[in-house]
């Protein structure tokens, strides 16, 4: 009978516990499928750490519409970091940009406009004829700007990611996902400058003129949910209502990502939900900003012996709220042998992160600048001087 009632108490026991982890299951999953009942596909990410919080259907391929220009944004972020445009730059406007359709600002064949006054028109206003203008501009022609599109997103290992043109304009084969659309936006905010154009609500393009042209974003949560300063809409008859924003609170940032809402209200609530959720539940703890140094590696053959090595992102820990960030170990990985030339912004090695022996974080480390090839005069030297030291 003792043996029979110590059973009893045992299943009773393990039943009680079971039944609590079946309710904390079932309770987050309720929390989660309540995120985004009105989107086709959705995802919710951490910036820093790119960690996913929720998801929905996110590696569903889906036309993007005008997400796409986060990519075309993208690339001329990188082509300002470069040094290949300037934002004073003037850039003009071809008969086959100004003849796009859909959203634009409305350029003129000839007409010229600075990077600057372009970039609004995109960020702000979704230009598709500025967007096609910013193409050729930077590649010589719309094809050979896609073509740079499509290498990015293999570069960024985006597996189901495809695109026809720089603007969303409906095409054949051109798609993305919820998961793609939030690891291009997380690139494209490396570039903390961007913001100041996506998180615009309005503005204005040839000021001082007759043809002084309004913009307003088409994002309304820059204007309604605090923190919100990007980063893009869509709309297709066949996409439906699309969004990926951006908000920062608490030195957090998050990024969000809606495919296929019915309406735009559907569409602003179903990020509102995420992002609400995101920052009641998780903290963001800063390590290192972007374009830090952390070292030093040697080069050889270099006309400069070693090169500054910096982080290629803001690099941070994401916790639960309450959770400690003790224990964090910082290790830096540098590629044996690097040999000049070097180009600024090539990787030259790893920063990782870890907690209790487990990784929680690997970060690109890249050169500072660029360096050349010594000189076989400089190389002369340098060996002469090292038999020349003293011991």
């Amino acid at each position: 009978m003792k043996r029979l009632i110590t059973y009893l108490v045992a299943i009773t026991i393990l039943f009680s516990v079971s039944t609590t982890q079946t309710f904390a299951e079932n309770v987050n999953q309720e929390v989660s499928l309540n995120l985004a009942e009105e989107a086709r596909s959705a995802i919710l990410i951490e910036r820093d750490t790119g960690t996913v919080l929720f998801e929905k259907n996110s590696h569903e391929k889906l036309p993007p519409a005008s997400m796409t220009k986060i990519m075309t944004m993208l690339l001329i972020m990188e082509a300002i970091d470069k040094g290949t445009i300037k934002w004073d730059e003037k850039v003009r406007t071809s008969e086959y940009a100004a003849s796009m359709g859909g959203s634009q600002i409305f350029l003129e064949a000839g007409e010229e406009m600075t990077v600057d006054e372009m970039m609004r028109g995109i960020a702000i206003a979704s230009g598709n004829d500025a967007s096609v203008a910013m193409a050729e501009r930077i590649a010589g022609s719309e094809e050979g700007f896609v073509e740079m599109m499509n290498n990015k997103a293999k570069q960024l290992g985006l597996k189901n990611t495809s695109f026809k043109n720089p603007t969303g304009l409906p095409a054949k084969d051109h798609y993305s996902t919820a998961h793609d659309m939030a690891l291009m936006a997380k690139e494209l905010l490396k570039y903390e400058e961007v913001t100041k154009y996506t998180g615009k609500y309005e503005d204005y393009l040839r000021e001082n003129t007759e043809k002084k042209f309004w913009l307003v974003n088409t994002n309304r949560l820059v204007k309604f949910y605090p923190g919100v300063d990007g980063v893009k809409t869509g709309y297709t008859s066949e996409a439906k209502y699309c969004l990926t924003a951006t908000a920062e609170k608490n030195k957090m940032r998050l990024i969000s990502v809606v495919f296929g809402a019915p309406t735009p209200k559907d569409r602003n609530a179903q990020i509102t939900k995420m992002l609400d959720y995101g920052f009641s539940q998780y903290n963001t703890h800063p390590m290192y900003e972007r374009n830090q140094v952390v070292s030093a590696a040697e080069v050889s053959k270099g006309s400069k012996k070693k090169v500054n090595v910096t982080t290629s992102e803001p690099i941070s820990v994401l916790t639960k709220k309450g959770e400690s960030t003790d224990n964090i170990v910082k290790e830096v990985v540098l590629k044996e042998d690097i040999q000049a030339p070097v180009k600024k912004g090539d990787k030259l090695g790893v920063l990782i992160l870890k907690k209790d022996d487990k990784v929680i974080s690997k970060s690109p480390l890249v050169s500072a600048e660029d360096i050349n090839e010594a000189s076989w005069w400089k190389l002369f030297k340098r060996t002469i001087g090292s038999f020349t030291k003293t011991p």
